[in-house]
């Protein structure tokens, strides 16, 4: 989970890796070891570009590409060391009824599947308002 607060928004990801996607559960714990290092992000995003190149030694290479440790990565993703708390979201995803990606939750509404950046808009700008 990667929390971000601005004083008027808070965004928190999860994951929520689908099991038919065989691949996407190494690559969400990838994501995790990268931010334990600090480049969570930049890591989400490379995956994201790369999809769906998830065999580990993709994940490596990537690691690498971001300029981390790459010894200290492959310990990470090998000891499956964040596997606990992806089980955990999937636990909290499955409990809230969210069961495809992507999937966002603002305020209490399920927002399901591609949606446009107008659309967003408009829902976080109400949720701001009853807020207030």
């Amino acid at each position: 989970m990667l929390e971000e607060y601005d004083g008027r928004v808070r965004l928190v990801f999860k994951d929520r890796p689908l099991a038919m996607h065989t691949l996407a559960r190494p690559a969400h714990e990838a994501a995790r070891c990268a931010g334990a290092a600090g480049k969570y992000w930049p890591y989400h995003d490379r995956l994201f570009a790369a999809q769906p190149a998830f065999r580990r030694a993709d994940l490596l290479a990537y690691a690498g590409e971001l300029g981390l440790d790459r010894e200290a990565f492959a310990r990470c993703l090998d000891e499956r060391r964040f596997a606990a708390d992806v089980d955990r979201d999937i636990e909290q995803a499955q409990a809230l009824g969210i069961n495809s990606t992507p999937t966002f939750l603002i305020n209490g509404q399920l927002v399901i599947g591609a949606t446009s950046i107008e659309e967003f808009r408009s829902i976080i700008d109400k949720a701001l308002q009853e807020r207030r």
